[in-house]
């Protein structure tokens, strides 16, 4: 992996949308495992359709690149990602750690971020449970 490989792929996500999409084949090994809160899927075709339904599921989705690192075959990037759901808008903040293979490409994607506080306890319905659950569970400071 080279850090031009890496500057290309998150010059690709912060330019995503349903065109760009078909060209995931340029930064994703056919037999890349990706992994974050709600998925576990291998394989180039598993990894398209989460976007995919990224896309049929929220309004204006698009993300920006905060921060990246990269090392040998291995690289680190901070990100903020914008969407609309139902005319309101959200923001979840995360991070993803990628593995490249011989040829550069992404052979494991992992995303971490945290659900409830970046996305659950924000929603209408279930959002006030999630902040009682997570003050319940949290350490009180005097």
């Amino acid at each position: 992996m080279t850090l031009a490989n890496l500057d290309r792929l998150l010059a690709w996500y912060g330019t995503l949308d349903r065109d760009s999409l078909a060209r995931i084949g340029e930064f994703y090994a056919q037999d890349a495992h990706f992994k974050d809160p709600f998925n576990d899927v291998k394989g180039l075709r598993a990894i398209a359709a989460i976007f995919e339904h990224m896309f049929e599921t929220t309004e204006a989705p698009r993300f920006v690149i905060l921060e990246s690192m990269g090392q040998g075959a291995q690289a680190f990037a901070t990100w903020r990602f914008e969407f609309g759901l139902k005319g309101r808008l959200y923001t979840v903040l995360g991070a993803t750690h990628f593995r490249f293979d011989a040829a550069g490409l992404v052979i494991d994607h992992r995303d971490y971020w945290d659900a409830a506080e970046e996305l659950w306890q924000k929603l209408p319905v279930i959002g006030g449970p999630v902040r009682w659950l997570r003050g319940r569970f949290s350490v009180g400071q005097d």
